[in-house]
């Protein structure tokens, strides 16, 4: 009869341990579809009986950021925290809400606590880097997000911060190569062509920071910056075609091209 007893209690674990697994599969599928709603539906019956599955927490807590529900997002991360305070992804949540809130001395430290326990993850490097950035520690801020290159080469966007950490400590040719990194992953993207124009223009590739100011406004002949930084390289390199361009870009309200007048009156 004991026998009994314990083959059915183990059968009875094993169907109930096949279930939950299920479950969490289905409940990802959903996310993966981002039916949030439905995803914390089903989390919410699953915690009921599993409730320091931190996993399962830390999937609705995604739940709630998608729809914005970020009281409930946090109070998840935290649960998470006082179940496991070695949970990486706890600590990286916490600290995309604060930098998205613009709170980035608190953001910095809830990621630097991420990074210290999984220091292989580029979300968490990318964002450490970017919260430097912020908080104007920007040779950290470069180291962290090289590393965060190193892990995801394609990236594109960590290109972009890299060449904002660069040109913050005064690195113009290495700004430069950065942007180009970027805009060799987005050709399209006009930001990151301006700012490689810009980039090109402070190390004194002139002719090439023209092309980019030329590309950018084909795409936005309104583009005002892009208007005076041409102007200045064209009388720059002795056009006078150059110093039009900066008035017509003061004109129409460019406070960088009014600056630069006195180049061309002198």
């Amino acid at each position: 009869m004991k026998r009994l007893l314990r083959t059915l209690t183990i059968l009875l674990l094993i169907i109930v341990s096949s279930s939950c697994s299920s479950s969490i599969q289905k409940i990802e599928h959903l996310f993966n579809d981002k039916k949030y709603e439905d995803a914390i539906s089903d989390l919410n019956q699953y915690l009921f009986f599993h409730v320091t599955d931190v996993k399962a927490l830390h999937m609705r807590a995604r739940c709630y950021e998608e729809l914005g529900q970020l009281e409930k997002s946090k109070s998840d991360y935290e649960r998470i925290i006082s179940i496991d305070n070695e949970y990486a992804q706890a600590y990286a949540g916490l600290a995309k809400m604060l930098f998205e809130q613009k709170d980035y001395k608190n953001a910095e430290l809830s990621i630097l606590r991420a990074a210290t326990l999984d220091a292989t993850d580029f979300e968490i490097l990318y964002l450490l880097g970017r919260t430097m950035i912020m908080t104007e520690k920007f040779r950290e801020a470069e180291e962290f997000l090289r590393r965060a290159s190193v892990l995801n080469p394609d990236h594109a966007k960590v290109y972009f911060y890299i060449g904002m950490a660069l040109a913050y400590q005064g690195d113009a040719l290495g700004c430069a190569a950065s942007f180009n990194s970027y805009v060799n992953r987005e050709p399209d993207n006009m930001v990151g062509i301006y700012n490689r124009g810009f980039a090109y223009m402070n190390a004194g590739y002139l002719p090439w920071a023209l092309e980019d100011f030329n590309t950018v406004l084909k795409k936005n002949p309104n583009h005002l910056e892009a208007m005076a930084r041409k102007g200045l390289c064209m009388a720059s390199m002795g056009d006078s075609e150059g110093c039009n361009l900066l008035q017509n870009a003061a004109i129409k309200g460019s406070k960088y091209a009014k600056e630069q007048l006195e180049f061309c009156n002198s």
